[in-house]
């Protein structure tokens, strides 16, 4: 058996390997990592719009009279924010102990269908535990993992005009739909949402026409971006990623997602009583590398008020300097410089607010 056959394949899979992508293994699935230039893919979704094959990533049908009385215990955002039919909501997942099982987001279609979006290398744990708490409460609902549907994220200041060409008549959709968002037509799903930082929208179609769909959005002006320049994308925009940001033995406070969590509310979820006794003496920060060289994960951060580490870094096309995330003790605040041990030597960097970079423009 060959390494590709082992893998996972999305129903895009020929269609990256016709068009030259550099394939990898990313979590048991083959993916494009780039398509030549990852700095050129970068600036292509800064730019002008370019499409991303997250098909990897699983939508999760939830339907059932209590689908929202199961979500409100369930994860750590309060979805009775979700009123109106097709907005999106992002929340974490927590485990008893306040650690984040995973990192999602749900859509409100009605009162008795929800759909989440779940991150791929998390999939089967996700499913297990939901199951397991469906069962546990009793709340008789039906979780249908909709693996027939692939997923094209369509992401950049041209991100409409390329939808629009791409499917004549969208438009009626497109035109009202705003950030957060989305509306079924049909079988596909087309929501205003991404990972990049710029305007965009993320698309679900049935699997068998998803290379139809890829083709006609490349004629639109779309150009293919592998994971390479969707990690420097994200990184760029100041978005976690799971498993690196903040996993489930890292609570969303100390993740620079509190704002996801709701204390607001009387609401009773999965990790509230262990984020409420826990005492949070860390912090997620941007990091802007001062000195010559490359931030990457893992690396020391040195505080006056003790250790941290990198949790994402890279080199970032749009500022042309080394950015990254770092969870550092508290007080620490931006302005402040710190040291990053690469190799043998202490390198200066400034502790910044992120994001890096919104919608095309530095912020930094």
């Amino acid at each position: 058996m060959s390494d590709q056959t082992a893998l996972k394949l999305t129903p895009l899979n020929a269609t990256h390997r016709e068009s030259g992508a550099k394939m990898v293994d990313f979590g048991g699935w083959d993916m494009p990592v780039n398509y030549g230039s990852q700095i050129e893919e970068h600036h292509t979704v800064r730019t002008g719009c370019g499409l991303f094959d997250v098909s990897h990533m699983l939508p999760l049908d939830i339907k059932g009279a209590q689908v929202r009385a199961f979500l409100r215990r369930l994860v750590a955002n309060n979805v009775d924010k979700l009123q109106v039919p097709g907005k999106a909501l992002y929340s974490c997942m927590l485990n008893e102990a306040g650690g984040v099982i995973d990192d999602l987001i749900i859509y409100f279609m009605d009162e008795s269908w929800f759909r989440l979006v779940v991150n791929a290398g998390t999939a089967e744990k996700d499913l297990a535990w939901m199951e397991k708490m469906n069962t546990e409460w009793d709340m008789g609902l039906t979780l249908t993992p909709r693996r027939d549907l692939a997923m094209i994220a369509i992401q950049g200041p041209n991100a409409t005009q390329a939808l629009n060409e791409a499917l004549p008549g969208v438009d009626s959709i497109t035109a009202n739909l705003k950030p957060f968002n989305a509306a079924a037509m049909g079988e596909m799903f087309i929501a205003r949402t991404g990972y990049t930082g710029e305007d965009g929208y993320e698309v679900m179609v049935l699997a068998k026409s998803a290379p139809y769909f890829w083709k006609a959005l490349v004629e639109a002006g779309g150009k293919p971006i592998g994971l390479g320049a969707r990690d420097t994308l994200r990184l760029e925009a100041g978005m976690n990623l799971y498993g690196q940001d903040m996993d489930d033995t890292t609570s969303p406070l100390e993740s620079g997602l509190s704002w996801t969590v709701d204390m607001k509310t009387e609401r009773d979820f999965v990790g509230r009583a262990a984020l409420e006794k826990s005492e949070i003496t860390q912090q997620l920060v941007g990091l802007l590398l001062l000195d010559k060289g490359v931030l990457r994960g893992h690396q020391k951060v040195i505080t006056k008020h003790g250790a941290g580490e990198i949790t994402s870094g890279s080199f970032s096309p749009t500022l042309q300097q080394s950015i990254a995330l770092a969870r550092i003790p508290l007080g620490i605040a931006p302005g402040e410089e710190v040291e990053v041990e690469i190799r043998d030597k202490k390198l200066k960097a400034k502790v910044v607010k992120y994001p890096f970079v919104r919608n095309g423009k530095a912020l930094i």
